[in-house]
C-alpha cells in the first residue's frame, strides 16, 4: 500500500497523539534518559503516535544557541523505533514532526523530519503573521511537496494567528494534506475549519482536536453542513494535544469511549458530560488559562514532575515558569479529580521506563 494512503487510513481511525514535552536537567540541557522515558510512557499508555518539535516541545529548541531541534527529533525517532516491539501493539506509531518558520526554514525542517522517518509535519504558520491567504497557501504547498502535511490552527496566545474560513477552504485543496489539528480554542473558528473540509469534499483528511479546553465535546459531536444539494457530516476522530502529554493512560481510555459513542450514535451519558467539564477544569490549571496561558508548558512539566517522569518543571527560557497561584490550582484539580490521573500506572512502570536500556 502507498505510504501516504496507509498514513491517511491510520490517522482516519482516530489516534491519541500527545504533544511531546522537552525533558531538561537543572542546567537546562537535554535530559536524554527522561526524554526517552517520556516516549516509553506514551507508548505504554496506548498512544497511537507522538508529535515532536511542536509548541509543547518548546519552539526555542530551534534557537541556534540551544540547537536541540535535530537532536530531539533524532532521539525520539530512535526511541519510537526501538520501543514499538516492546509495546506489544500492532501498527507503527505515527511520527509527527513540528515545522515552523518562514518558507526557507520550514522547507529545511520538513526535509529533516522526512529524513529522520517522520510521517508528517505539523505546520505552524505563526511566523507568517502578516502574509496574505495567497502567500500562506503557496507556503503550505511548498512544504507539502516535501512531506505530508498535518494542518495546524494554533491559537494566537500560543504563537499562532487567526486564519479565516477562506484560508481553510483553499488549504483543503492541497492534495498532500493528511490531517488537520484544530486548536484555536474558539468554537466559531473550529467550525470554520470543519466546514471548509466538509464543503471541499475532503473526507480523506482526518480531523483532530487541539482544543484542550473542549476535548470531550469535540470528540462526541457530529458536524453537519450543507454542501450544494447534499448534507455532509464530519467527526473529529482524534486529538493531538498538549493536555494529553499528561495522564495519557486515562486519555486513551476516554478517547476510546468517545469514539464508540460517536460511531454508534449512542446517547451521551450525563456522567461523561460531567467528565468533560472536569477535564476542562484540569486544563485551565495545567495550561494557566488565568494568565493567558503564560504557564502552559511549565504546568505540563509540573504534573510530569509530580509523577517522577521529569526531575523539574524547567523550561529553556528561565523566565518561563509557573504563574502566581498556578501551583495551587494544580494542587486543587489533582485533589479534586484523582480518577482522571494515571498516577498508579506511572508508579507501576516508571523505574523500568527510566532504566530500561
Amino acid at each position: 500500500m502507498d505510504a501516504t494512503k496507509a498514513l491517511r487510513e491510520q490517522l482516519g481511525e482516530g489516534l491519541v497523539i500527545p504533544a511531546c514535552p522537552l525533558a531538561l536537567t537543572p542546567k537546562r540541557r537535554l535530559d536524554e534518559r527522561r526524554q526517552r522515558a517520556l516516549c516509553r510512557y506514551y507508548l505504554a499508555a496506548g498512544a497511537g503516535g507522538l508529535a515532536v518539535g511542536v509548541h509543547t516541545t518548546q519552539f526555542a529548541i530551534r534557537d541556534p544557541k540551544v540547537n536541540l531541534f535535530k537532536p530531539v527529533l533524532e532521539l525520539m525517532a530512535e526511541e519510537l523505533t526501538r520501543s514499538r516491539p516492546r509495546a506489544g501493539r500492532g501498527g507503527t506509531p505515527v511520527r509527527i514532526g513540528g515545522i515552523c518558520g518562514e518558507t526557507r526554514q520550514a522547507l529545511a525542517e520538513a526535509a529533516l523530519a522526512r529524513e529522520l522517518g517522520y510521517h508528517a509535519g505539523l505546520l505552524s504558520l505563526g511566523a507568517l503573521r502578516n502574509a496574505s491567504d495567497k502567500a500562506l497557501i503557496a507556503h503550505c504547498r511548498s512544504v507539502a511537496d516535501v512531506i505530508p502535511v498535518f494542518g495546524f490552527y494554533l491559537q494566537p496566545a500560543a504563537g499562532g494567528r487567526v486564519l479565516p474560513y477562506s484560508f481553510w477552504r483553499r488549504f483543503a485543496e492541497i492534495e498532500n494534506v493528511v490531517a488537520v489539528k484544530i486548536a484555536p480554542f474558539n468554537r466559531y473558528q473550529t467550525l470554520d475549519v470543519i466546514r471548509a473540509f466538509a464543503e471541499a469534499g475532503r473526507d480523506d483528511v482526518a480531523l483532530y482536536t487541539g482544543n484542550d479546553d473542549n476535548i470531550v465535546l469535540d470528540l462526541l459531536t457530529s458536524y453537519r453542513f450543507r454542501a450544494g444539494r447534499r448534507w455532509v457530516e464530519r467527526q473529529i476522530v482524534g486529538g493531538l494535544l498538549g493536555h494529553w502529554a499528561v495522564w495519557t493512560r486515562r486519555a486513551v481510555e476516554l478517547h476510546a469511549q468517545c469514539r464508540r459513542l460517536a460511531a454508534n450514535r449512542s446517547p451521551i451519558p450525563g456522567a461523561l458530560l460531567q467528565t468533560a467539564a472536569e477535564i476542562t477544569d484540569c486544563n485551565a490549571a495545567f495550561f494557566d488559562a488565568a494568565h493567558n496561558y503564560a504557564g502552559c508548558i511549565p504546568g505540563i512539566h509540573e504534573v510530569l514532575r509530580r509523577q517522577g517522569l521529569l526531575s523539574g518543571n524547567w523550561c529553556l527560557d528561565p523566565t518561563e515558569k509557573l504563574s502566581p497561584g498556578q501551583r495551587e490550582e494544580i494542587d486543587r484539580v489533582c485533589h479534586a479529580y484523582p480518577h482522571l490521573s494515571d498516577d498508579q500506572f506511572v508508579e507501576n512502570h516508571r523505574e523500568k521506563w527510566l532504566c530500561d536500556g
